[in-house]
């Protein structure tokens, strides 16, 4: 019998770097959201474009409609969504410092 891992329920939750910076994020204010959803599009650079439009497929499907914390916020969809379509490296990269952004309040 082999054993299975649960590592949670949603993407983010297998890296706990990635799963703080997340739920930070969403805890965070309305204005510090803002400036994380420009901070995380950024990601765009390291994603291949077949990627970007199944990001706008995902955007269109859920936007309003799902039960996640970002979906009434297209925005926040498709900055989400790239960083969950990031490669794993570039995942730790980004959540390491959107966390500090987020503890600093600053995302110069």
């Amino acid at each position: 019998m082999s054993e299975n891992i649960n590592y949670g329920k949603r993407w983010y939750d297998r890296d706990p770097i990635l799963k703080e910076a997340l739920e930070l994020l969403r805890l965070s204010s309305d204005e510090q959201k803002e400036q994380a959803k420009d901070f995380m599009l950024k990601l765009q650079e390291d994603v291949a474009q077949d990627v970007i439009e199944r990001i706008y497929e995902i955007v269109t499907q859920y936007q309003g409609r799902g039960n996640r914390w970002y979906d009434n916020d297209p925005v926040m969809i498709k900055a989400v969504e790239m960083l969950r379509q990031a490669d794993p490296k570039t995942q730790r990269v980004a959540a390491l410092k959107l966390l500090l952004a987020l503890e600093k309040n600053s995302f110069d």
